[in-house]
């Protein structure tokens, strides 16, 4: 039963999130509309080409053989037909898997398109069931709607709480966001989207630990798949009338914010509305983690001028902001490629070797390569404090890289410095027609002609896309 006792309300992060997601109309906000259209190109594209890897194909499909669901929710790229947790998670992971998708940057980061792993499961799930009952099936409007309001949830929350400073992972902010907007998506009451939420901070939170030498590895490719699942079975025990928790965040000693933050309390000062959404970073050139994208582009820049002179390099400056010193700065042997897409030294060398950076780059036939390890001795990367200023300030949300390389007879290349991505808001003219091209290349890899062709016409307009049926846009995207 929900709890209405006076003495012992709802925290009131738990209650603006649900009178968020319940009441706030995002489709005045033409340009967060637009931008998630976007973010579900990308976000598909990234899927699609995240099923090249057998590490990958490994984790998706029935949670053990012989539980699928026929009529149930479809896996893009794929054949499976899943109970909808399981396909959020299929769907959460291949999204994730390469590093590829949209980013936030704040005092935690993250990447909100994550959340479209429950969302699509939910909704295609949700317009079979519906069609089965004679009743209309969602469009793909409500999927832009949900994805916006989740895109919001995880990044405002993201920017004054640094989950990471305790050692604590941004998934959970997956997790927090998915479990609201898919509460809601059930049509679930207000009541019922609060009990969801308290369970889903009742959780707590994984450790970053498989983010960080020495322990780096493939679960920060399935971690979101997983929170974004976990969210999606939350929302559903909720909707049976299972009971809340209030206090889940304040409760002296037990609550989140003592037994997981240290006593800090989670803060919020901007307004739940569309700012993330329209703002959010596409990882377009490159699939590397995101701190590190100017630099990988400065790299590549700069590759002209030192392919020829590799033996005489003496020295290679890298100028990053703190959060990219402190996460992505990493010595040593690098042994997977999880470990790989987060040194910053490494991506930056790649660059400047090959002139580009792609997912293969990070394999182990690639990282074989000697000379990569060669200029990662000659780094040095210190943290500009122009450049952590420039990242924190709002109007800006910069994330400035400086790659300059010194030569044993005292020559040098000049200085190239990056401030923003071709992802961000700044460049979205010249990002634009890239990320079409990466949606359009992406499925033709795993689509058919036919199949690609369809896909065209919905994708070619936001509002042609928003009246179509959930059910077979997922259609078209299956094998």
């Amino acid at each position: 039963m929900p709890h209405k006792k006076k003495n012992n309300p709802f925290d009131k992060h738990l209650i603006d999130i649900a009178d968020y997601v319940t009441h706030y109309d995002v489709n005045k906000h033409g340009l967060a509309m637009d931008t998630a259209h976007y973010c579900l190109m990308d976000s598909l594209a990234c899927a699609m080409l995240a099923l090249a890897y057998p590490a990958c194909t490994k984790m998706l499909g029935p949670v053990v053989e012989g539980a699928n669901l026929p009529g149930g929710a479809r896996v893009p790229g794929t054949s499976y037909e899943l109970d909808p947790v399981q396909a959020a998670f299929n769907i959460g992971t291949a999204i994730r898997w390469l590093d590829y998708n949209d980013t936030w940057l704040a005092a935690e980061w993250g990447h909100p398109s994550d959340n479209l792993g429950g969302i699509l499961a939910l909704a295609d799930y949700l317009s079979r069931q519906n069609r089965r009952k004679g009743k209309p099936p969602l469009t793909m409007r409500a999927v832009l709607h949900a994805a916006i309001k989740a895109h919001e949830i995880q990044g405002i929350l993201a920017l004054e709480n640094a989950f990471n400073r305790v050692g604590l992972d941004h998934v959970l902010l997956v997790r927090i966001a998915s479990c609201a907007v898919l509460t809601a998506m059930l049509g679930a009451p207000r009541d019922e989207i609060l009990n969801a939420l308290s369970n889903a901070w009742l959780d707590g939170c994984s450790l970053r630990t498989y983010r960080h030498a020495p322990n780096a590895g493939s679960r920060k490719s399935w971690a979101a798949g997983d929170a974004t699942a976990r969210a999606l079975r939350l929302a559903l025990i909720a909707a049976t009338g299972e009971m809340g928790y209030p206090s889940v965040l304040s409760t002296p000693i037990w609550g989140f914010e003592d037994a997981q933050m240290r006593g800090a309390k989670i803060k919020r000062t901007r307004p739940y509305r569309a700012y993330v959404m329209e703002n959010i970073l596409f990882k377009i050139s490159y699939p590397a983690e995101f701190h590190a994208q100017t630099a990988v582009e400065a790299g590549v820049k700069l590759h002209s001028q030192v392919q020829a002179r590799l033996d005489d390099i003496k020295e290679i400056s890298i100028e990053t902001q703190e959060a990219g010193k402190r996460i992505i700065d990493k010595q040593g042997p690098l042994t997977n490629p999880a470990d790989r897409d987060h040194c910053i030294q490494y991506m930056t060398a790649v660059a400047l070797l090959a002139g580009k950076l792609t997912a293969e780059d990070y394999e182990d036939r690639a990282a074989a390569n000697p000379a990569i390890d060669r200029l990662r001795a000659k780094m040095e990367v210190r943290a500009n404090p122009s450049f952590t200023k420039d990242y924190f300030d709002e109007k800006k949300r910069a994330i400035p890289n400086a790659v300059q390389v010194f030569f044993k007879d005292g020559t040098k290349t000049r200085r190239v410095q990056v401030d923003y991505p071709i992802g961000h808001r700044r460049r979205r003219k010249e990002g634009i027609p890239l990320l079409k091209e990466k949606f359009t290349k992406a499925i033709a890899t795993r689509l058919s002609a036919k199949k690609c062709a369809a896909l065209a016409k919905p994708f070619a307009s936001r509002k042609q896309l928003e009246k179509m049926a959930v059910d077979d846009l997922m259609e078209l995207l299956t094998v």
